[in-house]
Formats: C-alpha cells, sequence, structure tokens
C-alpha cells in the first residue's frame, strides 16, 4: 500500500518561477522516505502541501489512499509532523509541554509517559523545556507530534544543527518508531551520510523537479551506468590531453581526471604513460559508490 501518493503537483509563489514542477512522488507504507535536496528545492515546500499547510494549485494528493481535501480532517488524525523548528513552551517542562497539546489531541494521560519514553526524555523531571539541548528539543517536538498514535510521521530537516551525538540519537529513534511501532516516516534533510544509514526509499528534488525515486538500494546501484576512476595528477591538462591520445574517454572534474571504469591492465599502462611524460600521479582510486557521489552527480546536471 502507498501511504503517501503525490501526482503531478506544481506549486509557485506569486509571479515568481514554480518553486515545484509537476512532482511525483510514492511513500510505501512501512518505509523510512528520505525526501533529498539542496537548500530551496522544493522539499519544505512539497511537506507543507502534503499537510495542508499550503493550498494546492495543481495535481492531487492522495494520502492513505485517499484525496486529502476530501478527508483533510480524517487524514491529519493519523498524521504526526514537526515542519522546521518545534513548537515548545520554553518556561514549561517536558511533561508539561505535553499536556498542553494533550488537549487538543485528545490523548489519554498514560499516553504522555508513554511518548516520553519513547524519545528517551522521562527522566528531565522539572527541567523546563528551554534549558533543554537542541537535540532534546527536537525529540520533545518529536513527542509531541506521537501523542495521537499517528501511523504516518513526517519530519521536517530534523536534524539539523545538531551535533554528531544529536544526530545519532535523532536516527536511532527513528529507527525504532519504524521498527517497533509500524509508523511510516518521510524525512527531508541534505545531510546524505544520515540519510544513508536511516532511509529505505529515497527521492530526490532540485530545482522543483524530481530526478530520482525508489528504494536506496536501486538508487546505489546507480553509481554512473559505469563506475569510474579518479586520477589525481601534476598536471590534469596535459594528462587529459595524453589520455584523449589515447582514445580514453576522459574529462576533468573537481580538479581530478575521471576516466570510465577501465581494465587494471590499462589503468597500470596510463600510469607509466603519465610518469613517462614527466606527469606525476599523486593518486588513483575508484569512484566511491555512495549516496554523496551519486546526489552530486544527479543534482549538477
Amino acid at each position: 500500500m502507498i501511504s503517501v501518493k503525490v501526482t503531478d503537483v506544481s506549486h509557485q509563489f506569486s509571479n515568481q518561477e514554480y518553486v515545484l514542477n509537476h512532482i511525483n512522488l510514492s511513500v510505501p507504507e512501512g518505509s523510512i522516505y528520505g525526501f533529498l535536496g539542496p537548500n530551496g528545492a522544493g522539499k519544505t515546500t512539497t511537506l507543507r502541501l502534503i499537510l495542508g499547510l499550503l493550498k494546492k494549485q495543481r495535481g492531487s494528493i492522495e494520502i492513505f489512499g485517499k484525496p486529502f481535501e476530501e478527508n483533510r480532517i480524517e487524514i491529519l488524525q493519523k498524521i504526526g509532523s514537526l515542519i522546521e523548528s518545534p513548537s515548545l513552551y520554553g518556561h514549561l517542562s517536558a511533561i508539561e509541554n505535553l499536556q498542553v497539546w494533550q488537549k487538543i489531541y485528545q490523548a489519554p494521560d498514560n499516553r504522555l509517559p508513554e511518548v516520553l519514553k519513547m524519545v528517551e526524555l522521562s527522566d528531565t523531571g522539572r527541567k523546563k523545556a528551554g534549558q533543554f539541548s537542541l537535540g532534546m528539543k527536537q525529540r520533545l517536538g518529536i513527542a509531541v507530534a506521537l501523542l495521537h498514535s499517528p501511523s504516518l510521521l513526517i519530519l521536517d530537516e530534523p536534524t539539523n544543527g545538531l551535533d554528531p551525538s544529536g544526530i545519532v540519537e535523532i536516527r536511532e529513534l527513528l529507527k525504532k518508531l519504524n521498527k517497533n511501532h509500524g509508523i511510516t516516516i518521510i524525512i527531508s534533510s541534505h545531510l546524505l551520510a544520515e540519510i544513508e544509514k536511516l532511509v529505505t526509499n529515497v527521492g530526490i528534488i532540485n530545482k522543483g523537479k524530481m530526478l530520482f525515486e525508489d528504494t536506496l538500494d536501486e538508487l546505489l546501484k546507480r553509481q554512473y551506468q559505469t563506475s569510474a576512476v579518479y586520477f589525481d595528477t601534476a598536471n590534469n591538462q596535459a594528462a587529459l590531453q595524453l589520455m584523449h591520445n589515447k582514445k580514453v574517454d576522459a574529462r576533468i572534474e573537481k580538479e581530478r581526471i575521471v576516466v570510465p571504469q577501465l581494465a587494471k591492465e590499462v589503468i597500470a599502462e596510463l600510469n607509466r604513460d603519465l610518469v613517462a611524460n614527466s606527469i606525476d600521479v599523486y593518486g588513483i582510486r575508484p569512484l566511491d559508490n555512495d549516496l554523496e557521489s551519486i546526489f552530486m552527480n544527479l543534482t549538477n546536471n
């Protein structure tokens, strides 16, 4: 089943260019969906449209198999969200903050200690939220989003500004929510290294257009159609000309020479030729098959 389906959605503000241009997006039930893109790519706008915080201009949005506009209240009762910074009362403790939202969500009393335990804030006692670290505030914001036992959790850059330990805490929390409670999660981010350790599915957006959507495994298989090798030399222009003379499809990228994956013997021969022509070779290595390199390749095109 698909938890969220966005079809041909476009959006613009005033007379500006389209912030979103014919977006299509599908989030499988039970997945952790990483919504990736540079700042300004359209991630937050898309999430606001899914939550009804912006009025849809074009296209359709279905959540839990139902059109959002016709079933808005029913759908929102099953969604928890944290868009940008959590809305917390700094002069109140964690439990007191939850009590404020409890009245809105009509959650039972026993749900408050449950969600505090889920986000590992049970021992904060009377400490005011204003004295919390940024990571603790983010976890309290997620606790608020979980108060009404949602089946879908939407988080916009929840690790933004956190230190490494705070990022790990949020990552492990989301994994547990997904695995132990069956919550489908959409998380937007530009922190590629963390997303790679967390998500099952990926959507990549840039300049308002979807560039890729599939499982993380399928994305990692996209490492160019053929793998590539980096040459780091003392004179890249001369090295590039030498390779072209030998009919090798080479190009300069980020002050390094990139060639398609070649047989080991050919790479060794190129290295000997470069050195024989007084071109020092500082390093030869395969292109990393990681999310960051694939992401940069997609968004730079």
